[in-house]
C-alpha cells in the first residue's frame, strides 16, 4: 500500500489549532469549577500568541520567499496560511464567546464584577479610579505623537496600547493620531471599591487609562480612543557557522524579536475606523491579519484573575505534590539509589529529590563531579544554586546550559553567565542542535571504587513547572547506564563519540532508527501469530517516517494505541491503513508532558521514556536521550500510568480519522475514570496505607493481540 500519499496525513498546524481547541473546550465545560474555566481560557490566549509568533510567522517567511514546497498532508505554505486564518478567526470569536456568554456572568453571580466600560463606574468609583491613575499611572506614561516631525512610533511586540484621534483646542480641525503604550510594569487587574456590599469589582488598566487620556493630551481633544494590540514575527534562525559568540549573537536575536514584522493586529470591535485606517497603513498588516474583537483584549489577563484571593471554593482543591517515602526523614538519596533505582512521578510525587539529589551531591565530600544539561529552569532555581555550590567547594562541574530554548533565551543567558562566575564549566550546546535531554550525572568516590549516579527525565529541572507538568524520572546507579551517561557529557563536550553504547539512544545519532527496529520487531511478531502490541505516549507525532512505519504495522495486525497531547499528524481508525490504531488526547488539571513508549515484543515487554517526540526536529536536529525501565516493579508502575489513562473517560479526546477529536460516549459507562485525579489518590493513598506500601487499582490494557 502507498503510506506516503499526502491523503493520509493531517497538517500539522491544523492539528495544533485542534489541540487549543481541545484546551478552549476545558474552558467551555460547565462541570469544571469557575476559576478553572478562567484559566484554560487564558491558556488558550497565550499558546496561540506563541503559535502565530512562530509558526505562522514562519510560514508568511516561507511565502514572502517564494517557498512552495507542500508538507506532508499536501498543502503550500500559501494554502496552511487561509487555512489557518479562517481556523484562527473562528477560534477567536469561540474564545470571546465563552467570555461575555458563560464566564462573566457566572462571575457576576458569584460576587466579581468586571467593569467592561470606565462608563459603567459610580461616583466613588470614578473619584477612586482617578486618583489611581494621577498617583500610580500617569507618572509611568509616555504618550506619543505622530506629525511631520514625529514619525510612527515602534509598537513592541505583544504590548497593549491605546491609540487616540485628537483635534488642537486653538480650532485648527485637521485630525491628528498619538499613542501610548499600557505599562505591563504595572497590574493590569485593580480592584476597586465594590457598590454592592458583598460585591467585589474589578477594573482592566487599559480602561483606567482611557478614562483620563485627556490628561496626557492637554492642547488637545482627544475624539476617540481605543486598545490595539500587535504580533510580530518573532522567529529567528542562527547561521551558527558564521557567528563568532553565539551568546551575543542570542542577545541580540532577542531584541530584535521585539520590532519584527508585524504579522496580527487586534482591536476591539467599536474602533474608530479612522484610527483602523492609520493603524493598517503604519503597520502594513493585511485585512486577513486584523482580528476585531468583542471584549478586551489580551486574555491572559484572566490568569491574574485566577489568583485573586478569596475564590478558593471556585477552584480545583490545591494537590500537593507527595513526598517519596524511601526517601522521607532525610535520607541519605545515594543509599537509597544503591538499593534500587527509583522512579518518580511528577506532580504526583515531588520534585524535591531530583534537587536533593542536586544538593547533596554539592554538599557530599566523596562526590567528585556533577555534569546536567539544563533546558528551561525557574526563576529562582535551587539545582542553579547547588551546581554554583558544588564549583565553590571545588568540584568538577560541568554544565550544558542550552541558549537556544525558545522565549527563554535570556533566563538561560542570566544562569549561563552565574555557572560561569561560580567556576563551573559551561557549554552552550552544539552547533547546529538544540540539547533537550535532560540528564544529571554525579561521579561519587566510596569504598569499592567510583559510582556513578544517574538521572534521567522526560522533563525539564523547573521545580516551578514540576508541580503543573506529569513527567517522569529515573534516578539509578546502574554501571551500563553510568558508562552511556559519561559518553553522553563526553560527545556534549568533546565531540568524543564512543565505540560503543549499552541501554541509552541518542538523537539526532540513531534514535529513529532504535524506534523504527521496535515497530519492526512487533510487525515480526504479528507477522509469526504472536502478541504484537504498542503503546506510546508523547506530546506530538508529526514525523512522517514514523507514522509510515506505524500504518504498515498496523495492516500487518499490530495493535497501537497512542496518547498524543498535542499535534497528531496521523489518521487513525481509517479502513485498509490504520484499522488497529487508535489516538487520544487527555487536556487536564496538569499539563501532559511525559513521553513513554511500550512494546509487547512477544509477551517480553520493554519499556522506554525518554525526552523525545515522535517529531522531525526532535530526532533529526536534537539531542534527546531514550532510556530503559528495566526494574520489574518500575515496569509495573510505568505501565499502569499508560493503561489508566487509556482507560481515561472524563479528560480523554479521541481522535477521528478526519482530525476532529470526541469525548467518550458517557452513556452507559459503568465508573467515570479521571487519570490526573485518580493518580492524586493513589499517591497520597500510597503515604497512608499501613506498611506504607503502594496500593492502586488495576487497569489492563484494554486491546491486545
Amino acid at each position: 500500500m502507498e503510506y506516503s500519499n499526502a491523503d493520509n496525513f493531517i497538517n500539522r498546524e491544523l492539528s495544533w489549532m485542534e489541540f487549543n481547541s481541545r484546551v478552549l473546550g476545558e474552558a467551555r465545560d460547565k462541570s469544571i469549577p469557575l476559576f478553572e474555566r478562567l484559566k484554560f481560557l487564558s491558556i488558550t490566549a497565550s499558546n496561540l500568541d506563541e503559535f502565530v509568533m512562530i509558526r505562522v510567522a514562519s510560514l508568511k517567511d516561507m511565502v514572502n520567499a517564494g517557498y512552495s514546497k507542500k508538507d506532508i498532508a499536501g498543502l503550500t505554505p500559501k494554502q496552511q496560511l487561509e487555512a489557518i486564518g479562517a481556523k484562527e478567526h473562528e477560534f477567536v470569536n469561540q474564545q470571546y464567546s465563552t467570555l461575555n456568554r458563560s464566564l462573566l456572568p457566572l462571575l457576576e453571580k458569584n460576587h466579581l464584577t468586571l467593569i467592561r466600560n470606565f462608563e459603567e463606574l459610580d461616583e466613588k468609583q470614578s473619584e477612586f479610579v482617578d486618583q489611581y491613575f494621577m498617583n500610580e499611572i500617569y507618572p509611568v506614561l509616555t504618550p506619543m505623537a505622530v506629525d511631520s516631525s514625529r514619525p510612527f512610533p515602534l509598537i513592541r511586540n505583544k504590548t497593549l496600547n491605546l491609540a487616540s484621534l485628537m483635534r488642537k483646542k486653538n480650532g485648527d480641525k485637521e485630525l491628528e493620531f498619538a499613542t501610548v503604550q499600557v505599562p505591563s510594569v504595572l497590574p493590569r487587574v485593580v480592584e476597586i471599591p465594590s457598590g454592592t456590599e458583598g460585591q467585589r469589582t474589578i477594573i482592566l488598566l487599559e480602561e483606567i487609562i482611557e478614562k483620563n487620556i485627556q490628561k496626557l493630551y492637554l492642547n488637545y481633544n482627544v475624539i476617540s480612543t481605543h486598545p490595539y494590540r500587535i504580533m510580530r514575527n518573532a522567529d529567528f534562525e542562527i547561521d551558527e557557522e558564521e557567528v563568532a559568540d553565539l551568546l551575543q549573537e542570542i542577545q541580540r536575536q532577542i531584541k530584535k524579536r521585539q520590532w519584527g514584522e508585524a504579522i496580527k493586529l487586534e482591536v476591539q470591535d467599536n474602533m474608530d475606523k479612522r484610527l483602523l485606517k492609520i493603524l493598517k497603513k503604519n503597520l502594513r498588516i493585511d485585512d486577513n491579519d486584523i482580528y476585531s474583537i468583542n471584549g478586551p483584549l489580551d486574555l491572559t489577563f484572566l490568569m491574574k484573575v485566577y489568583g485573586l484571593d478569596g475564590f478558593e471554593h471556585l477552584k480545583h482543591a490545591k494537590y500537593v505534590p507527595q513526598e517519596l517515602l524511601q526517601l522521607e526523614n532525610d535520607a541519605d538519596i545515594f543509599e537509597q539509589i544503591r538499593n534500587s533505582d527509583i522512579l518518580l512521578h511528577h506532580p504526583y510525587d515531588s520534585f524535591d529529590p531530583v534537587v536533593d539529589f542536586v544538593r547533596q551531591a554539592a554538599k557530599d565530600d566523596k562526590v567528585l563531579a556533577i555534569k546536567q544539561t539544563l533546558y528551561r529552569v525557574s526563576g529562582n532555581s535551587p539545582i542553579i544554586a547547588s551546581l554554583a555550590e558544588a564549583a565553590e567547594r571545588g568540584k568538577q562541574v560541568t554544565v550544558l546550559v542550552e541558549l537556544k530554548a525558545r522565549f527563554d533565551e535570556e533566563n538561560n543567558i542570566i544562569w549561563a553567565k552565574k555557572l560561569e562566575k561560580a567556576g563551573c564549566h559551561v557549554i552552550y550546546g552544539l552547533m547546529g542542535l538544540k540539547t533537550h535531554c535532560k540528564i544529571t550525572l554525579v561521579v561519587r568516590r566510596e569504598d569499592d571504587g567510583i559510582r556513578r549516579y544517574v538521572h534521567l527525565g522526560t522533563g525539564n529541572y523547573n521545580d516551578s513547572t514540576a508541580k503543573l507538568y506529569t513527567d517522569l524520572g529515573l534516578l539509578t546507579c546502574a554501571n551500563q547506564i553510568g558508562e552511556d551517561a559519561t559518553a553522553v557529557f563526553n560527545m556534549i563536550s568533546g565531540y568524543s563519540e564512543p565505540i560503543r553504547w549499552n541501554k541509552l539512544a541518542l538523537a539526532p545519532l540513531w534514535l529513529r532508527n532504535k524506534f523504527l527496529k521496535l515497530i519492526d520487531r512487533e510487525i515480526g511478531h504479528a507477522v509469526n501469530g504472536e502478541t504484537a502490541y504498542v503503546i506510546a505516549k508523547m506530546n506530538s507525532l508529526c514525523d512522517k517516517t514514523i507514522i509510515e512505519k506505524l500504518y504498515e504495522a498496523s495492516g500487518k495486525g499490530v495493535k497501537i494505541e497512542l496518547i498524543v497531547r498535542g499535534i497528531c499528524c496521523l489518521k487513525p481508525g481509517v479502513p485498509g491503513l490504520s484499522d488497529n490504531i487508535s489516538v487520544r488526547s487527555i487536556v487536564g488539571n496538569f499539563l501532559e508532558h511525559a513521553r513513554i513508549f511500550y512494546f509487547e515484543n512477544g509477551g517480553s515487554s520493554e519499556i522506554y521514556m525518554g525526552s523525545a517526540d515522535w517529531m522531525p526536529r526532535n530526532l533529526d536536529k536534537r539531542v534527546e536521550i531514550l532510556f530503559p525501565v528495566e526494574d520489574e516493579k518500575l515496569k509495573e508502575q510505568v505501565l499502569h500510568v499508560l493503561n489508566v489513562q487509556l482507560a481515561d473517560n472524563e479528560k480523554a479526546h479521541i481522535m477521528q480519522a478526519d482530525g476532529s477529536y470526541e469525548k467518550p460516549d458517557r452513556r452507559g459507562r459503568k465508573e467515570s475514570i479521571n487519570a490526573q485525579e485518580i493518580f492524586c489518590e493513589e499517591t497520597i493513598k500510597r503515604n497512608q496505607v499501613t506498611g506504607r506500601k503502594r496500593k492502586t487499582r488495576t487497569f489492563k490494557p484494554r486491546t491486545s493481540n
